[in-house]
This record gives C-alpha cells, sequence and structure tokens, in this order.
C-alpha cells in the first residue's frame, strides 16, 4: 500500500510501572455524570440515560505537560475525569460483563471552550468547537485494572494553583463504569483502545494562561498541566 502523503502518527498512552503504551482509537465522553455538576450546568441530576460527544483521537496530551491556550475563547474550562481505557470490545455488552473489557484507568482533563459550547446549545448545534479542539484531552499512564482494580470509590480533585477547584468521589457517579460501557455498546460497537471520559463532579471553572492544573484520582493517577 502506497500513502499519498505520511500516515498520521498513532496516539498512545503509557502504560504506568512498565514499557508498554495503550494505541488510542476513539475517545467518547459522558456528559453530566456527577449530579452536583449537572447541577451547577443548569440541568436536572436525576438519573437521565446517559449521553455522550466525542474529541478527536490526536487530542491527547499524554502526561504531564504544557498545553497552549486553544484560540477563539476567553472561556477555557478544567473537568477533571476518570478515563475507563477498553481492553476488548463488542457490542451490546451485558452490565456484568462489561468489566471485563476494561483494561485500566487513567486521570484525565476534559478541556473545554465553554463559551462555544454555550453558544453551541443556545443554537442548537454540535457541540465539537467547543469540546474537541487541540490539545484537549491531556491524560495520565494508565493503570491496569489488573492492579488497581476497579475502582468504584475514591477522591478525584483538581487543584489549579495550589488552590482545590474540584473535589468529589467518584461513588457520585450516576452510572457506574460498567453501566456506561454497557450503555455506550448500545450505539456503536467498542473496540481496544477506545477511551470513556467519564464525567466531572462539581466546581468546574475558568483558567487563563500561566495556571498549573493538578488533578488526582485515588489509586488511579495524578497529572499536570500548565497552560501557556
Amino acid at each position: 500500500m502506497n500513502f499519498a502523503f505520511p500516515a498520521p502518527p498513532i496516539t498512545t498512552l503509557p502504560v504506568a510501572q512498565g514499557d508498554e503504551v495503550v494505541p488510542v482509537r476513539r475517545i467518547y465522553c459522558v456528559g453530566r455524570n456527577y449530579a452536583a455538576h449537572a447541577v451547577e450546568m443548569g440541568s436536572d441530576p436525576d438519573r437521565e440515560p446517559p449521553f455522550f460527544f466525542s474529541k478527536p483521537t490526536d487530542a491527547i496530551v499524554a502526561g504531564s505537560d504544557k498545553i497552549p491556550y486553544p484560540p477563539l475563547t476567553e472561556d477555557l474550562q478544567h473537568e477533571m475525569e476518570l478515563v475507563v481505557v477498553l481492553g476488548s470490545g463488542g457490542r451490546d455488552i451485558p452490565v456484568e460483563r462489561a468489566l471485563h473489557h476494561v483494561f485500566g484507568y487513567a486521570a484525565g482533563l476534559d478541556m473545554t471552550r465553554r463559551d462555544l459550547q454555550t453558544e453551541a446549545k443556545k443554537t442548537g448545534r454540535p457541540w465539537e468547537m467547543g469540546k474537541g479542539f487541540d490539545y484537549s484531552a491531556p491524560c495520565s499512564a494508565v493503570k491496569p485494572a489488573s492492579v488497581v482494580g476497579h475502582p468504584a470509590k475514591g477522591a478525584i480533585w483538581l487543584k489549579v494553583n495550589g488552590e482545590i477547584r474540584q473535589s468529589g468521589d467518584l461513588s457520585q457517579q450516576i452510572w457506574s463504569v460498567q453501566e456506561t460501557v454497557a450503555y455506550l455498546s448500545r450505539f456503536v460497537a467498542l473496540a481496544p483502545g477506545d477511551l470513556i471520559f467519564t464525567g466531572t463532579p462539581a466546581g468546574v471553572g475558568r483558567v487563563v494562561r500561566g495556571d498549573r492544573l493538578e488533578g488526582h484520582i485515588d489509586t488511579v493517577g495524578e497529572l499536570t498541566v500548565l497552560i501557556q
């Protein structure tokens, strides 16, 4: 096979405490999966069916790093999230079998151009330009489930310049990891290398150039990002 121009590089995430990497296939994100965050975003926190949006694979920023402030926004916001990394896939996965498809977990940031997202909501247009821009998905190394199990509780927090902005617990998720995986598999065939950002606790807010973001999820990992 002869490519008309060079093929893009494969996006990968390192596996913690090893020399392996995870090839990233697709990135799915769950909206409003913590009740307190749903309230702060002006939505009803009742247990409505989960909904999803996507980011491009090359939005991943692997490990702690510097990311540029994106263009065309005056309201860049942070959303700290547990990231599920699939090691196998399928369609119509039963809830009771969903965790068997999880390779591991990471700590991630769903960076959001909130002003663009808000305008898209008002006009009934897609969110992609508010969510799926370059460098919008910083992510820590992946901790295999064989090492950390499947964390259903534990602290998740984010500091900006040393001050706590977001603080919650994985047990506050409206939809559990296994429920989310199973539900998403009804819409699309999942596959190894798919990532699922599972939603963010309350406290999302604006960041500016020079801000230092430090995220943490118990047993899963830590992440530091500097906005340039």
